[in-house]
């Protein structure tokens, strides 16, 4: 089904340093990779008219907002991942945040989880998303199942412009997303779909 371009978002989902450079303290092994195949899916989101939505984590420096199971991360001495402010928070060379675009900061897994996502949304009209970034079975699923749960019309997830750090774990994630109504096309079949 081909999309209205004013209804639709993609989601670019914690492209990030301390996710995807080879130094970053979070990093995703498959996160490099595919930083390239981002740059032009936002590309076309933006040649197409669609929403292009920046999902991002930023942590407070002291942990105070990280999930239990990370909070070692933030104590004295340890490397504080996508704390507001610094290096590892800002997203990886390539990707810029244009005027027109949106931020949302998240702290949990979930892009909807304890943000104002769902309203921007659908404030904006938007009842299909397309989803990139890392990592798909954390963030990417969490949103993808969200998306899912709310109604979305229409969620597509680009195969090759999500990461995990196995091609295994990212396989069998793709493949239970598509078992709930996800499409999952190649950067090149969605760059050639009316979609």
């Amino acid at each position: 089904m081909a999309a209205d371009n004013t209804t639709t978002a993609l989601l670019v989902i914690d492209m990030q340093n301390d996710f995807v450079l080879s130094d970053g303290s979070m990093r995703v092994d498959g996160g490099l990779a595919i930083v390239p195949n981002v740059i032009k899916a936002v590309d076309v989101a933006r040649q197409r008219g669609f929403l292009v939505v920046w999902v991002v984590r930023e942590h407070d420096p002291q942990g105070r907002d990280v999930e239990l199971f990370r909070r070692h991360l933030y104590a004295d001495g340890q490397p504080k991942p996508t704390s507001k402010g610094n290096k590892g928070a800002e997203l990886v060379d390539g990707l810029v945040i244009k005027d027109e675009d949106y931020k949302v900061v998240k702290t949990r897994f979930s892009a909807f989880f304890a943000t104002h996502l769902h309203s921007v949304l659908q404030g904006a009209g938007i009842d299909s998303l397309v989803v990139v970034g890392v990592q798909t079975p954390n963030c990417i699923r969490h949103t993808v199942f969200d998306a899912v749960e709310l109604d979305y019309k229409s969620v597509t997830v680009i195969v090759d412009a999500t990461a995990a750090a196995t091609p295994d774990i990212h396989a069998a994630n793709i493949y239970d997303m598509k078992n709930i109504g996800v499409v999952a096309p190649t950067l090149e079949e969605w760059s050639k779909s009316s979609c």
